[in-house]
């Protein structure tokens, strides 16, 4: 630092300090100096306006290369595909037991909708569950065995009756619910007709179970109007049952069978809705 002695200091004259020269700092310096402040006074709102632009570039960015990634992936995943099946673990065989009421069509394509050419890539709980949605199928197990085999173990409802609807006949379960298409393999079961005979069928039958020797040549039950039943029989013969009171009207029945042989008896109907003048006896029309 110069010194100034104290001659020069007492010759020296006033200035006035506007009239100095100001200093001009450089362009980029202010810049920096700026971006200090807000970096150190708005830290936290910099890191987020950064971070949300960093986010948009690459969604833009894949979204630009989406078909370009497609391909990329399904040209590797046939490409893995291959070397595992070259290596001895593709699917050879898929073994299905259990199986009555589902169509193979049906089963294969859930394993197809599960990919997989090989065991390795086979997504054995992906098919379990796809089997499940399958109307008669209760419960199933997909198990993948190694090498080369699939084997898939099928439960499936137990159909309680047959439903016929218009022209398609139907097999349905215990909660009254259509399970797969009558083929004539099951004409052991009991017949119900007509729209939403399937909703009440099961109590009807259950009423029946009761009284066996009603249930001798019985051909169908058929649902009247979604209201009320009528007994149909390989003879011809039906049996209006009321809409009210049906346990009752099947007791009476039953004792007209046996005391008087009724329903072997030549007519064609038997009204227990309203009984006779003849102090309950029912309405009866022969041939």
């Amino acid at each position: 630092m110069q010194q100034v002695g104290a001659r020069e200091f007492a010759n020296a004259q006033a200035v006035d300090p506007r009239k100095l020269p100001v200093p001009i700092r450089e362009l980029r310096r202010n810049v920096a100096v700026r971006l200090g402040h807000v970096w150190v006074l708005h830290r936290r709102i910099v890191v987020r306006v950064a971070g949300a632009v960093l986010a948009l570039l690459f969604i833009f960015g894949a979204y630009q290369a989406r078909d370009a990634i497609g391909v990329v992936g399904s040209t590797v995943a046939s490409m893995v595909q291959g070397e595992f099946v070259a290596a001895g673990f593709g699917i050879e065989a898929i073994e299905v037991g259990g199986q009555k009421l589902t169509s193979d069509t049906d089963i294969a394509t859930m394993l197809a909708l599960s990919s997989g050419r090989s065991t390795l890539t086979f997504d054995a709980q992906k098919a379990q569950a796809r089997l499940n949605w399958l109307q008669a199928v209760e419960s199933v197990t997909v198990r993948k065995i190694y090498p080369d085999r699939v084997v898939v173990d099928i439960v499936e409802k137990e159909p309680v009756l047959r439903w016929r609807i218009g022209e398609q006949n139907w097999l349905v379960d215990g909660a009254g619910k259509a399970i797969a298409e009558d083929t004539g393999a099951y004409t052991d079961l009991p017949l119900i007709v007509g729209d939403g005979a399937a909703d009440d069928a099961l109590i009807m039958i259950n009423s029946l179970s009761r009284h066996d020797i009603l249930r001798n040549d019985l051909a169908a039950l058929s649902r009247i109007g979604d209201r009320r039943w009528d007994l149909i029989y390989y003879t011809g013969l039906r049996v209006q049952l009321p809409e009210q009171g049906v346990a009752q009207a099947l007791s009476r029945l039953e004792m007209y069978q046996r005391d008087h042989a009724l329903l072997d008896r030549d007519v064609t109907l038997i009204d227990l809705r309203v009984p006779g003048v003849d102090s309950g006896k029912p309405a009866i029309r022969e041939n």
